[in-house]
């Protein structure tokens, strides 16, 4: 397969559907950002770094789910039906729902080994009411993980497993990719954009520092870049799973970050109900 075609240089995706939509991407600085999850420091702003609107064209991908990969373009759209009865349960979560994930991505991509090792759900409204562990849309241009955090992370939670060969793992290719979908659907508010990792330049991508009470994790905040290739898919359901690659080990032309934001869509209704969604992260090995 060849790598580092961008999807939108194949034919018909320039006459895709389209909105044209604001996106927060990172202003260039010479420091690296910070951004306090748990406990801001006293006199610091939670974080650092400022973020700009930028219009861009976000396409309806819908009519080339077929086209779309993992490997290519970084993400795809697939057909799951989840049996879990209340995503919001988080023991049912982890008892039902992770199961499901990791039997559905050994099947599609081979994979030797699937693991599951967290999960968020997403609602303005009971995040702003604090409930249900529930977090708001990331309206931000961002990556998971970088080049660096992609294996510290897999090294951590391999740990917290109790899996004794961590080292011949990560000697062999593997990745992290989100699971993310519908809890309640259709989406109609603040769906998530994904960017096609062939278009997004290794310069764009800028490492920030998550500070955690308890450690430090390392995601990528994304400077803007004309070449930007931008796709969603709209009134997306809660039995369609949208797939994101976030890290891949192999550095070999293959899709490795596909940078991601929720976004505020100029057609939806003012008064359409918030986006409830969960994503979880994988960590998928091969042979």
């Amino acid at each position: 397969m060849s790598f580092n075609l961008q999807l939108l240089d194949r034919p018909g995706i320039q006459d895709l559907p389209y909105v044209n939509a604001s996106l927060n991407y990172l202003i260039p600085m010479s420091e690296k950002p910070v951004y306090y999850i748990e406990e801001t420091p006293p006199g610091q702003p939670q974080h650092s770094g400022s973020f700009e609107p930028r219009q861009v064209l976000i396409r309806d991908a819908r009519s080339i789910v077929q086209k779309l990969s993992l490997d290519q373009e970084g993400f795809a759209l697939i057909n799951h039906q989840s049996i879990i009865q209340n995503f919001y349960d988080d023991e049912e979560v982890r008892r039902v729902y992770y199961p499901e994930a990791e039997k559905l991505l050994t099947e599609l991509t081979g994979a030797v080994k699937v693991i599951v090792f967290d999960h968020n759900v997403r609602d303005a409204k009971r995040a702003q009411r604090k409930e249900d562990n529930a977090k708001e849309p990331v309206k931000r241009v961002h990556n998971d993980f970088t080049a660096r955090s992609g294996y510290s992370r897999a090294r951590l939670e391999l740990a917290v497993q109790g899996i004794e060969n961590i080292d011949e793992l990560l000697e062999h290719r593997f990745s992290v990719v989100n699971v993310w979908r519908p809890i309640a659907s259709p989406v109609q508010e603040s769906p998530i954009a994904v960017c096609d990792a062939q278009s997004i330049a290794f310069t764009d991508l800028v490492p920030l520092d998550l500070v955690y009470r308890d450690r430090v994790g390392e995601t990528y905040a994304i400077t803007y870049n004309s070449a930007h290739r931008w796709f969603y898919f709209p009134q997306q359901k809660s039995d369609e799973a949208l797939l994101i690659k976030c890290f891949d080990s192999a550095a070999d032309g293959r899709a490795r970050f596909a940078a991601h934001s929720a976004f505020d869509d100029p057609t939806s209704s003012p008064d359409a109900p918030p986006r409830e969604s969960i994503e979880l992260r994988t960590l998928i090995f091969y042979s």
